[in-house]
């Protein structure tokens, strides 16, 4: 019989790479949808799998909803990727991002204690909670530090995970995922936003391109194989905490350089650095120690930064030509 996995947040990138990577493995996928938000089906359309998923509604504020719903799936799997998980708009809706953010995660892990303590669980945790950092690389033991309210909410996430794994003998684990994208990622993330304005600046229907702190530094990986690492976590013996990264860190600026650069532009004649995009409370530095998910997991990342880079621009540049009809 086939193992069940339950998925929040199907509809964004990450959730719509871990469907088509469950499905790969013959899991039974389901994944949930708020009922009050538009549902865009748009990644799931994308990968060619929007008939191969179950989508049920889910309401991670409501705790009796989720347990219903676990009642309804039992699930073998629960991955938890549904947040507010854009850091800028954390600022302007700090409660709503810990409602969410924070305690959706809780009110889950408690649905799993009442319906079946047997459901793994995973949690999507981020290297945003690292902050300002307090060590470089980063790994399972460095302090944290976050700086803002997005940060603050998902480490609230990743301490009760810990609490319910410790507490309670739940198979909850933390992924610690440091930046990873794809051409599904939203156009609200910068890396997306320079890849499209690239696109959009080649084919002439854009002059320039507007972003933030240029001197802030990633740890850029491909979303597609930081999926498996979750996946991979779940498969273990015992439940832990991994940080996954590529151990590489680039700058804003070398992402836009690189971006035009596979284009054949200079950046420097379109970015411009406005200090409106700039964050209340910014974070300079973040890189990965992913020792122990390669030494436990036998996880470690493919595709280079330089690749990265590449594919998520000819990916815009087919979309902004389909956009136009060429």
């Amino acid at each position: 019989m086939n193992r069940k996995a339950l998925i929040t947040g199907i509809t964004g990138q990450d959730g719509a790479y871990l469907a088509q990577f469950l499905l790969s493995k013959g899991y039974k996928v389901f994944g949930s949808f708020r009922r009050a938000s538009t549902l865009n089906l748009e990644r799931l359309d994308y990968l060619g799998i929007r008939e191969e998923v179950e989508l049920i509604p889910l309401d991670l504020l409501d705790l009796g909803n989720i347990i219903r719903v676990l009642e309804k799936v039992q699930p073998d799997e629960v991955y938890n990727l549904a947040a507010q998980s854009f850091v800028a708009v954390s600022f302007d809706q700090p409660v709503a991002t810990g409602e969410v953010t924070g305690l959706g995660a809780a009110r889950m892990l408690e649905a799993i204690r009442i319906v079946n303590p047997k459901i793994k669980f995973y949690q999507a945790s981020s290297s945003e909670m690292f902050g300002k950092v307090q060590s470089v690389p980063q790994n399972e033991k460095t302090p944290f530090y976050p700086r803002s309210p997005y940060a603050a909410a998902k480490l609230y996430a990743h301490w009760m995970t810990v609490n319910y794994r410790e507490a309670y003998g739940i198979f909850a684990c933390s992924g610690i995922l440091f930046n990873h994208e794809s051409p599904l990622r939203g156009l609200e993330f910068v890396t997306r936003k320079i890849t499209y304005t690239v696109a959009r600046i080649k084919h002439g229907l854009a002059n320039e391109l507007r972003l933030g702190n240029l001197k802030a530094r990633r740890d850029w990986g491909y979303a597609p194989e930081y999926v498996e690492a979750m996946w991979l976590m779940l498969q273990q013996p015992e439940p832990d905490d991994y940080v996954i990264a590529t151990g590489e860190t680039h700058s804003v600026q070398e992402f836009a350089q690189e971006a035009f650069a596979c284009v054949g532009l200079d950046w420097r004649d379109y970015v411009v650095e406005d200090p409106a995009f700039y964050r209340p409370a910014d974070v300079e530095l973040l890189v990965g120690d992913a020792n122990k998910a390669r030494e436990k997991l036998g996880w470690r990342p493919r595709t280079t930064f330089k690749e990265l880079v590449r594919l998520m621009v000819e990916a815009d540049l087919k979309r902004v030509e389909d956009q136009c009809g060429r």
